[in-house]
């Protein structure tokens, strides 16, 4: 088949390198390549790079129009299946070896082996793992930005929602809801700041770097970069194959914002006890006991704990990876450390859901709030500062007088100011009564929302260019091949 080459056994190609005689012992490979029951991601990352090369190359005349046309429509028809035949098979070198072999098995080695040119496995797998990261990207920012977006609008909507502030876990001051969100809304758009920041790395196409070294065949790095939806063409050979910092930087800034989301959830988990009853979960956001009728269990808060978490683990493994080892391509960088990313930024777009979830769901009890910031005392230090505004004493004595007078006084004690007299004064030093600064936060989410949909727009018309490019190959291929061309 094909224009030329024996065709390869299947289930013995990657066996016999030429250096390498015999294949990878049996237990070795069930660690190193598992069964790949599931790998369709991936794979279409891997094919959708060999599309473009093969455009490519054939485009700069570097390799036969025909083997290109006829690896691309095999690439296609596996691609329509879902790489089926692929499927629950050994990948007994890895899984884009196990892909190449079922290509060399159907069309030849010289036919199918043509996409291999000017480049190498190394820019093949960095490129891979940067488009196999648009998805989960895409979604992270996109429920940070929805999780945001509820935070600003309980920010306005409970401005004026008295309840107390809590040091030590006991009641403090007086605030309001709305300062709260707004205070996590701050919180959150400066965690997102990094994360909007972290796309510039995904725009720069690592392919044609080849195992770190560059190559002396003439081929054009700018088109696979623009076929693959990538804003600008692999910079330096070796840096493109060896860095995954950032990776690691992502992570680290995943690991940060997934505290932030823990801190929310460890509020809002307490405040929905009995014990405080601020607030209430409707039926769609609760659980049940299998074996206490009465319970109204918030478990969504618990998995965001706990989800919030699993960036933190995901850095230090992939830190603890990529430590120490040498500035170039290997498996302990793009195999065991890099791949991390993956689940951790699924844990984290799933606790930003399910908190946008609860907040945006949540009913609150106004009353009890308000009222646990009066019997909470929580206006004592108000009435100090009055004590030493009028000149009778220093804020000490003030502070020790008042603290006696409610000790002494257990049935009420002094006569308090009202919390919500308080909160209203409280214009100074970002204080509740003033407007808290959320103009930025309001515009960085308007621009990193419209960010997102422009580097989806790219990556969409990018790959609908990749198509036409393909379609206008076998369409220039056909009238030769009709005309009887030598094959």
């Amino acid at each position: 088949m094909g224009t030329g080459g024996t065709l390869v056994t299947w289930s013995n190609a990657t066996d016999d390198t030429g250096r390498i005689r015999r294949p990878l012992s049996p237990a070795a490979r069930r660690v190193a390549f598992p069964a790949l029951a599931d790998a369709s991601q991936e794979l279409d990352a891997i094919s959708e790079v060999d599309r473009a090369h093969l455009v490519m190359l054939a485009e700069r005349r570097l390799i036969p129009t025909e083997a290109a046309v006829a690896t691309l429509a095999e690439i296609t028809r596996l691609r329509a299946v879902d790489f089926a035949p692929l499927r629950n098979r050994e990948a007994r070198r890895g899984l884009y070896l196990l892909y190449e072999d079922w290509l060399v098995s159907r069309l030849g080695e010289r036919t199918a082996g043509a996409s291999r040119l000017g480049r190498s496995r190394n820019d093949l797998n960095a490129t891979v793992f940067l488009l196999r990261l648009r998805v989960p990207y895409q979604r992270l920012m996109a429920e940070l930005c929805r999780l945001q977006a509820v935070l600003l609008r309980g920010a306005r909507r409970h401005r004026g929602l008295v309840m107390p502030a809590y040091t030590h876990h006991q009641p403090a001051f007086p605030t309001t809801f709305g300062h709260y969100l707004a205070g996590l809304a701050l919180a959150l758009d400066r965690d997102l700041v990094p994360l909007a920041a972290a796309a510039d790395p995904l725009g720069c196409c690592p392919l044609g770097a080849g195992a770190g070294g560059g190559t002396a065949v003439a081929i054009d790095p700018a088109r696979t970069a623009a076929l693959l939806g990538f804003s600008v063409p692999v910079r330096h050979s070796h840096e493109a194959v060896a860095c995954r910092e950032p990776a690691l930087r992502l992570l680290a800034d995943l690991a940060v914002t997934g505290t932030t989301l823990s801190r929310m959830a460890a509020d809002l988990l307490t405040w929905t006890t009995a014990e405080f009853g601020f607030l209430e979960l409707p039926d769609e956001l609760v659980g049940s006991s299998s074996a206490l009728p009465q319970k109204r269990n918030p478990f969504l808060l618990e998995h965001v704990k706990g989800k919030s978490a699993a960036p933190l683990g995901s850095l230090v493994a992939a830190a603890g990876a990529l430590h120490a080892t040498p500035f170039a391509n290997s498996v302990a960088v793009g195999g065991e450390g890099a791949p991390h990313l993956f689940p951790a930024l699924e844990a984290l777009s799933d606790a930003a859901t399910l908190l946008a979830l609860v907040l945006a769901g949540v009913r609150l009890r106004p009353d009890v709030m308000a009222d646990r910031a009066r019997h909470g005392h929580t206006t004592a230090a108000a009435l100090a500062e009055q004590v030493v505004a009028g000149g009778d004493l220093s804020f000490r004595e003030a502070h020790h007088q008042i603290g006696r007078m409610l000790t002494d006084e257990l049935s009420g004690g002094p006569e308090l100011p009202d919390p919500a007299v308080v909160v209203a004064a409280a214009v100074h030093g970002g204080g509740p009564g003033a407007s808290p600064p959320l103009e930025g936060p309001r515009g960085r989410r308007a621009m990193w929302v419209r960010e997102a949909a422009t580097r989806q727009r790219r990556w969409s018309a990018s790959r609908a260019a990749l198509d036409e490019a393909v379609a206008a190959l076998a369409a220039r291929e056909r009238p030769l091949a009709s005309a009887g061309r030598p094959r």
